[in-house]
């Protein structure tokens, strides 16, 4: 049997991490800034993390949610804690596209109604509703093409006002920082705007905080960089350092049935001894405080490269989420970087480098970085 050829691969098989270093089966080290799709959180094989993870596979790695796993009511308890939202409810699933899948749900079962709006350039998920919300036609099959969705401009209020007032909108999903669609960032005028509108008109509010949240933002959330308390929050990549993991942090408005929603696999006993373990990490090395300063000294150092450098037509983001724009397809850049400099990043549209380091990140990385990017950029 064969794998299914659906990925492009780089030709580099990692086989080691340790904070934000990499290495392949030649033991050439890589300097990660890409962290596996915003994935790895507090550095790869934290030693904390490896412990408590190895500790609990030692007693149990799974039961159903047919019994009490008291895991679950201490990562709930912990994480409305280390987040400000003590007061809603947790559901614990297995990715980012099923946090997604489940808020869509929720929020249709609530109002009944069917229609989403969705952003231009939004990245929602593959799954079914995830990916009818997702803002590329090519990924959308046939099968989920059901016409939920209607699809508008980032920041611009006064279209979304003006489709919530036709009265039948389910819900508005947005990342308040896209990641596939370049790191473009939500105004709090627009988002305030948006959420005051969603509760005149009867709509859910979910924001996707699946790449842009879990501390990447400088805030634990991005949305609250923005002044909004939404109903429905999706998150997934950084809860559980690579262990899969999602989970909808839900109003205390939403109240549960039994059967309403359901998972296998989700919430098991490895997935939240990992998520405890990255709580335990981020909140004793303050890693949200430092994607903030170490984030916002990257960008400066990133515009100051930008003042000398031709190449480069724009710098934005906030944490350590940043999107360098190019004046030309980046994947000669990427390429260099990787193969010459030995340096991941990821990459959106055709001339944006993603940047999404783990959280662990250092102004000495940021430095290194800059220095390895000039030298490519220099050899265009």
């Amino acid at each position: 049997m064969k794998l299914f050829d659906v990925y492009p691969l780089f030709d580099i098989n990692i086989v080691k991490g340790r904070g934000c270093t990499v290495w392949d089966d030649n033991g050439q080290e890589y300097l990660d800034l890409y962290g596996g799709h915003a994935v790895i959180s507090i550095g790869h094989c934290h030693p904390h993390y490896i412990e408590m993870v190895g500790r609990q596979l030692d007693m149990l790695g799974f039961y159903s949610n047919s019994v009490i796993n008291r895991l679950q009511a201490e990562l709930a308890e912990r994480l409305g804690r280390a987040c400000g939202y003590d007061d809603y409810q947790l559901f614990l699933i297995n990715s980012g596209a099923e946090a997604n899948e489940n808020a869509l749900k929720l929020a249709s079962f609530t109002n009944g109604r069917t229609r989403v709006l969705s952003a231009e350039k939004a990245f929602h998920g593959r799954t079914s509703l995830a990916v009818e919300v997702t803002n590329n036609p090519k990924i959308i099959a046939p099968i989920n093409d059901c016409g939920h969705t209607t699809y508008l401009p980032l920041n611009d209020l006064a279209a979304w006002e003006a489709e919530l007032a036709k009265g039948d909108v389910c819900a508005c999903i947005i990342e308040c920082i896209q990641g596939v669609g370049g790191i473009r960032l939500a105004t709090p005028e627009f988002a305030q705007g948006l959420a005051e509108a969603c509760k005149r008109h009867g709509a859910v509010l979910i924001c996707d905080e699946i790449q842009c949240g879990y501390g990447r933002s400088g805030r634990f959330f991005a949305h609250q960089w923005l002044g909004i308390r939404p109903d429905l929050i999706t998150v997934a990549k950084g809860i559980g350092n690579g262990f899969p993991m999602g989970a909808v942090l839900i109003s205390p408005e939403f109240k549960p049935v039994y059967g309403q929603l359901g998972t296998t696999f989700g919430g098991n006993h490895l997935a939240c001894t990992a998520a405890l373990a990255v709580l335990d990490v981020m909140e004793e090395e303050r890693l949200v405080d430092n994607a903030r300063e170490t984030g916002s000294y990257l960008m400066g150092q990133l515009k100051a490269l930008q003042a000398s450098c031709s190449h480069i037509t724009d710098v934005r983001g906030r944490g350590l989420m940043v999107g360098i724009e190019l004046d030309m397809p980046y994947k000669d850049v990427r390429n260099r970087l990787v193969y010459e400099e030995h340096v991941f990043t990821g990459c959106s549209g055709t001339n944006t480098l993603r940047l999404l380091p783990p959280l662990c990140f250092t102004k000495a990385m940021a430095d290194e970085f800059v220095a390895r990017l000039k030298k490519c950029l220099d050899a265009q």
